[in-house]
């Protein structure tokens, strides 16, 4: 959740092309389903941006697989009582078909667990514990009803960034949301984010989210994972994932505690996508959404 990323150190612009596309049943297939792994492509990554979430050359783009570099997500249970915290596990077995153990640190944490529900709503930012035998464990609800499709961002000691992606079901009446392009207001708890700039195809595209509290500008956002903001991008054709950090970091010098967050983003194809930025002020995460076409 690759086509091909272009990414800059800290503090230049970040520029990442943005795979796949969004519709129920893709390229990934169900949970269990797997695909031959792709090459990977680490030129733009080892310029700054620590190697996440760059694209490979194959394909398959981030997340639409269970299977990728010889990595494969494996999941205790493929169903959840929606309304329900239930402890949801899994593992990841490495090339030698063994649960990994071993995880390189990106971003503070050791993998990220992001979920969304198929229709672009239900999306939460997760970080699982791992116990010694390489299980994985998090305290999961499900806000509804419908298919989820599951992410485990992360790079193996000694492997490469991989991003895998399952799906799960919560049953019950399912009722879909619709998401209006062009939706570039967010308001959660008080806070209001405007994201301004447009996606164009083939060249990279400045967007800055702007973050007001009670209409006045929050200068004084706190770092989360190593970062003043963290966006998700899903593109509205099949739940291909991307994981973006913005420009600079906390305590270069240079990056402002906001109001504003930077990102240059290039996208390879037109097409609707749901973006999700997760910023922490007075100690809690709050994630703000919108939904944007690239011309």
């Amino acid at each position: 959740m690759k086509t091909a990323t272009k990414v800059s150190a800290y503090g230049l612009a970040l520029a990442i092309v943005f795979g796949g596309a969004w519709a129920a049943g893709a390229a990934a297939g169900p949970v269990g389903g797997t695909s031959a792994p792709t090459g990977h492509d680490h030129s733009a990554a080892a310029q700054g941006h620590e190697g996440m979430n760059d694209q490979p050359t194959g394909d398959i783009p981030p997340g639409l697989s269970v299977s990728q570099h010889g990595y494969t997500l494996n999941l205790d249970s493929n169903e959840a009582t929606p309304g329900t915290q239930q402890q949801f596990r899994f593992h990841i077995t490495g090339p030698d078909s063994k649960p990994v153990t071993r995880y390189a640190v990106e971003h503070d944490k050791r993998l990220h667990f992001v979920v969304a529900r198929r229709d672009g709503s239900g999306y939460q930012h997760l970080h699982p514990e791992l116990a010694e035998d390489g299980t994985w464990s998090v305290p999961l609800t499900l806000p509804a009803a419908g298919s989820y499709r599951v992410f485990a961002d992360f790079t193996p000691e000694g492997g490469p960034q991989t991003t895998l992606g399952a799906d799960i079901q919560a049953p019950g009446a399912y009722e879909p949301q619709q998401h209006r392009a062009g939706t570039r207001v967010s308001t959660v708890d008080g806070y209001t984010v405007r994201l301004d700039g447009d996606l164009t195809t083939g060249k990279p595209s400045s967007v800055t989210a702007t973050v007001t509290r009670d209409g006045q500008p929050v200068r004084d956002l706190q770092p989360y994972l190593g970062a003043y903001g963290h966006l998700v991008a899903l593109r509205s054709a099949d739940l291909a994932y991307l994981h973006v950090h913005p420009q600079g970091q906390p305590g270069d010098g240079v990056t402002a505690a906001g109001p504003a967050i930077g990102f240059a983003v290039e996208v390879p194809t037109a097409g609707q996508y749901r973006l999700f930025l997760d910023f922490q002020h007075d100690g809690q995460v709050r994630t703000a959404e919108f939904t944007l076409d690239a011309s």
